[in-house]
């Protein structure tokens, strides 16, 4: 097998006192999804932002296409890197938050312009076609001209998904892309991200939509107090769990 697009060994994470990652190893390989399921406070969103700088790790190492994020080995020892280093890596890695984070004073065409334009340096012509382009994927070419606020939580997390793949990064991110959506809005959402797994797009997701990981996760991991406890293809994690944490959190799960 090829190497790993995304690499993680041995990542560990603390805020003061409270060790919130502790020693994640995590494989994910071009093309593939993976579903980060565990109770709050497992460490999964926690193990996201690290995997794209935006916690600093202090241990342990993550790599994107065979490069190390945030940091460079100078002498021996790790050196990390400067903002704007880290910000052309960040560039490879889109990111979409349990919030929206769009611009509100920008039309949702801008929204999506924005970061292929001010950050590749793309034509604002060729930038604007692309991004027509990607806002028919998820349904919304027609509302190209709507505000934030004019859009419903579904429609705006489908326009953040828009604008992430605009930078047309190697892997993409979610951080429960639907914990803050009405029930009934959940499914729009989901099914973009459905359509992004069949085209082959490379995805870390964090979620509690047991459905999703079922149908569309190459493999599972089940994270408890910032540990991997365990990993497998749905058909063995969310099926025959192999761990007693693990039917525990899928049992609370079902029942509710």
């Amino acid at each position: 097998m090829s190497e790993p697009l995304l690499r993680a060994v041995g990542v560990r994470k603390s805020f003061g006192h409270t060790e919130v990652l502790r020693g994640i190893d995590l494989d994910v390989h071009k093309g593939q999804v993976v579903c980060l399921l565990g109770p709050s406070g497992a460490g999964k969103s926690t193990f996201l932002r690290c995997v794209n700088h935006l916690e600093t790790i202090d241990g342990g190492q993550v790599w994107v296409d065979g490069e190390p994020i945030g940091f460079q080995l100078r002498g021996g020892k790790l050196h990390e890197l400067r903002e704007r280093e880290v910000a052309r890596q960040r560039r490879d890695i889109g990111m979409v938050f349990q919030r929206f984070n769009l611009f509100a004073h920008r039309s949702v065409l801008d929204n999506v312009v924005e970061g292929p334009t001010r950050v590749r340096g793309v034509r604002q012509a060729e930038a604007r076609a692309s991004a027509m382009e990607l806002l028919d994927r998820v349904g919304l070419a027609h509302r190209a001209g709507a505000f934030p606020a004019q859009l419903s939580g579904g429609q705006q997390q489908r326009v953040a998904i828009a604008r992430a793949l605009a930078m047309k990064p190697k892997l993409m991110l979610f951080d429960e892309p639907t914990s803050a959506l009405d029930p009934e809005l959940v499914g729009e959402v989901l099914e973009v991200m459905r359509d992004l797994a069949g085209e082959g797009m490379t995805m870390v997701v964090v979620t509690h939509e047991m459905s999703f990981a079922s149908e569309a996760a190459d493999e599972v991991v089940f994270m408890a107090d910032g540990a991997v406890v365990e990993t497998g293809p749905p058909s063995e994690v969310l099926v025959a769990p192999k761990h007693e944490r693990t039917r525990q959190f899928l049992a609370r799960v079902l029942a509710a």
